[in-house]
């Protein structure tokens, strides 16, 4: 963002990485995925760089106003210095942090999280999916992350973008406003889980594996209010091919690995983030 200051040109967006994006081995693979894309369409973006720090959101939901408001104030003071309009991140925690909590203390801008923002590359042809992996057959079903869904209400986007790679997208029992959380949120990420009859990823992986499966037996089992019209067991898996959870958010795909990863299914699910399906569709993975 410097750069383009010094040059004294504005990019059209700026790219919140986030601390996920920028620290998580794993998710740094989202972040250059989804920067390809944006080299790739020719989007003129900029990222903050060492300027960028935390939102503020884990020390909200921790109940730690203050530190929230120190954080925030310098993250808008930021902004207003390089005149930053328009935001694309692909956290849910940083858009829902940046894009409704913020105006309180001035900070106004229009906020986009990355799964909007590539279902509008595909709606306006500028990403086309061909060229790279097929994904035509393969079952994929959505986890809806909870700052993504029920507190901002957008379940269409990710399931527009993975509609595009034409790929079996098959719902959970449990989706979109009624879906379950992977227990990540409420900066619940950083600390250990209460103690309980099971962990809350590995009920939501249960009930992804079991989707993923066709397994009408172990659905049955799944309690919590269903979806209603996402309710039906989908039919058995048919072929050998990997499924995959599609996620979009950090930590909802840490919460959903790691589940993966206890139930022991690697060699045949794969947990990867929207941007990551789409780079890999265009042919632009590294």
């Amino acid at each position: 963002m410097s750069d383009f200051a010094a040059r004294g040109e504005e990019p059209e967006v700026l790219f919140w990485v986030g601390c996920a994006g920028a620290f998580d081995d794993r998710y740094k693979r989202v972040t250059r995925a989804f920067v390809r894309i944006l080299e790739h369409v020719g989007v003129k973006y900029a990222v903050l760089g060492m300027e960028e720090t935390c939102t503020g959101d884990p020390a909200k939901r921790a109940g730690n106003e203050f530190l929230f408001q120190m954080q925030a104030m310098q993250n808008i003071t930021t902004f207003e210095g390089y005149n930053v309009k328009k935001i694309v991140t692909a956290c849910p925690h940083c858009f829902n942090t940046i894009k409704n909590e913020y105006p309180a203390l001035g900070g106004n801008y229009e906020v986009i999280h990355h799964s909007t923002f590539l279902q509008q590359l595909i709606d306006e042809g500028r990403v086309k999916l061909e060229g790279g992996e097929a994904y035509k057959g393969r079952r994929i079903t959505f986890h809806d992350s909870c700052y993504l869904g029920r507190a901002n209400n957008i379940y269409e986007a990710p399931r527009a973008v993975l509609e595009a790679l034409d790929a079996d997208l098959v719902e959970m029992k449990r989706s979109k406003a009624n879906g379950l959380c992977c227990g990540a949120g409420g900066a619940q990420m950083w600390k250990e889980p209460e103690p309980g009859k099971k962990d809350v990823n590995i009920e939501r992986t249960e009930e992804a594996l079991a989707t993923l499966d066709g397994n009408a037996e172990a659905l049955a089992r799944i309690q919590g209010k269903e979806s209603g019209n996402e309710g039906a067991t989908p039919a058995p898996k048919q072929n050998d091919q990997s499924s995959i959870i599609a996620v979009g958010c950090p930590f909802c795909m840490t919460m959903m690995a790691d589940g993966v990863k206890n139930k022991e299914r690697e060699s045949n699910v794969q947990v990867f983030d929207l941007a990551e399906l789409v780079a890999s569709a265009e042919g632009l993975n590294a």
